[in-house]
């Protein structure tokens, strides 16, 4: 039976905002994780790090996150793994997330002037204090805006969860618009739900962007 769409749907979809917001945020901290050792792997001293981290990249970033969604739930199931939609979704997207990050955060150490390395090498520092020390805290500041604009990317991207059963705010937006058959109203809630999440994040990263570029100018 087809019902109106009213304030209870309309608090339904807000409600399963929760559910893209607990996704995104542990696929953005598995994604950081993994992505500091891609980053690190691809700017290594040994070659098979950094032939490793570039075939990583390679993969994830050269096909569609769709085909991740898929490949992590169907095969872990065609296989005998039996993985539900959630823990699909979080393992196909911190995957995602650590090739971006780590290809991101790979240029802002990139971005560091040379003169730092050769200053710390020149002290006898080793890699690991090298990069702790003097590269890390320097490209950390570079990295705040697209790093946040990433994450931007990656709540977006959790949309495409739906396709696997996971339910999330586009999946829910789909139910209602099932039961109510009204597409504008639904799915411009779902939108207006992703602005309200996304916008504060674009508006945080200008602002540190500005703060830290007026900090080293000093």
């Amino acid at each position: 039976m087809i019902r109106p769409f009213g304030i209870n749907e309309f608090w339904i979809i807000v409600y399963a905002a929760q559910w893209t917001i607990a996704l995104s945020a542990i696929a953005f901290a598995g994604g950081g994780i993994g992505g500091l050792f891609v980053a690190l792997m691809r700017v290594s001293d040994a070659r098979w790090p950094r032939l490793i981290a570039t075939a990583f990249i390679r993969v994830f970033q050269g096909t569609p996150l769709l085909m991740q969604l898929f490949l992590v739930f169907f095969g872990m199931n065609i296989m005998g793994f039996a993985i539900n939609p959630w823990l699909a979704a979080t393992v196909a997207l911190t995957l995602h997330a650590s090739a971006f990050l780590g290809e991101i955060w790979r240029g802002c150490i990139d971005a560091v002037p040379p003169g730092q390395r050769e200053a710390a090498t020149a002290l006898g520092l080793r890699y690991f204090n090298r990069m702790r020390y003097i590269i890390l805290p320097q490209a950390s500041k570079i990295a705040v805006a697209p790093t946040v604009g990433f994450l931007v990317q990656l709540i977006k991207g959790t949309s495409l969860a739906a396709i696997i059963g996971f339910t999330e705010l586009t999946r829910q937006g789909q139910i209602i618009n099932n039961a109510t058959f009204s597409p504008f109203m639904v799915f411009g809630t779902v939108a207006a739900v992703y602005f309200v999440l996304c916008w504060p994040l674009s508006v945080l990263a200008r602002r540190m962007e500005v703060r830290f570029s007026r900090a080293t100018t000093r």
